[in-house]
């Protein structure tokens, strides 16, 4: 057993788009960069093509209570809880090693650094969707002013987004899609691993899950 596109149905993740806010609002819309920003959460599969995206959070929003205002939604986001391990959401291990960059220079020692390293290769789907999407429409770009406020800029986001999964079909243009490959792979970090742990069944579950997916793992990987 392998943690692969073939065992997984998609990444999920959320990313920062600029936006106009009143003075009196700012406060909640502005980023750890000091911008004024709304968190998109989105879904995307392995063809890089967005299965669902929300815009609309203020840019202090935590990605885990996004997630947990979505469950509560009329929307087909069919997944647990939280962004901690469940049956169906699998999470790295926390306090293990994560960064791409850094198994280059020393390949994994254990199972759970082996299922990390898997588990960031596949979460990098999501971020080389976010870079396309970003680098097609320059109107969502991260070094863009903004000129809209969040109700604009929420229907914006959601054309961009179904512009960009019809190109992605018609038009990849592999150059821009390398290009994004090589920023993802340099810029690449954990974001994940800060989420609390939540303790309930289902996230005992997904403990159980991810602990025996890494021995298997782990045990064709050392007979390679």
């Amino acid at each position: 057993m392998d943690l692969n596109d073939e065992d997984c149905i998609g990444a999920l993740d959320g990313t920062h788009v600029r936006v106009k806010i009143s003075n009196e609002d700012a406060p909640r819309y502005r980023d750890r960069k000091g911008y004024t920003t709304q968190n998109v959460l989105a879904a995307c599969s392995f063809d890089l093509k967005f299965t669902y995206v929300l815009p609309g959070w203020e840019g202090t929003a935590s990605d885990s209570r996004i997630i947990k205002s979505v469950l509560t939604r009329n929307d087909n986001l069919k997944i647990p809880q939280g962004y901690m391990n469940r049956s169906r959401l699998i999470a790295p291990y926390r306090g293990v090693r994560y960064h791409l960059k850094e198994y280059f220079v020393r390949p994994p020692e254990n199972a759970k650094e082996l299922f990390n390293l898997h588990h960031a290769s596949l979460r990098t789907t999501i971020e080389r969707a976010f870079g396309i999407l970003k680098k097609r429409f320059s109107i969502i770009a991260s070094t863009i002013e903004p000129n809209y406020c969040v109700d604009t800029q929420n229907e914006i986001i959601l054309a961009c987004c179904i512009l960009h999964n019809y190109l992605m079909g018609v038009d990849p243009d592999e150059s821009l899609i390398a290009k994004v490959d090589e920023e993802v792979l340099h810029s690449h970090c954990e974001r994940v691993a800060s989420t609390p742990r939540e303790d309930d069944e289902d996230a005992r579950q997904g403990d159980i899950i991810r602990d025996s997916l890494i021995s298997v793992m782990w045990q064709n990987y050392v007979q390679m």
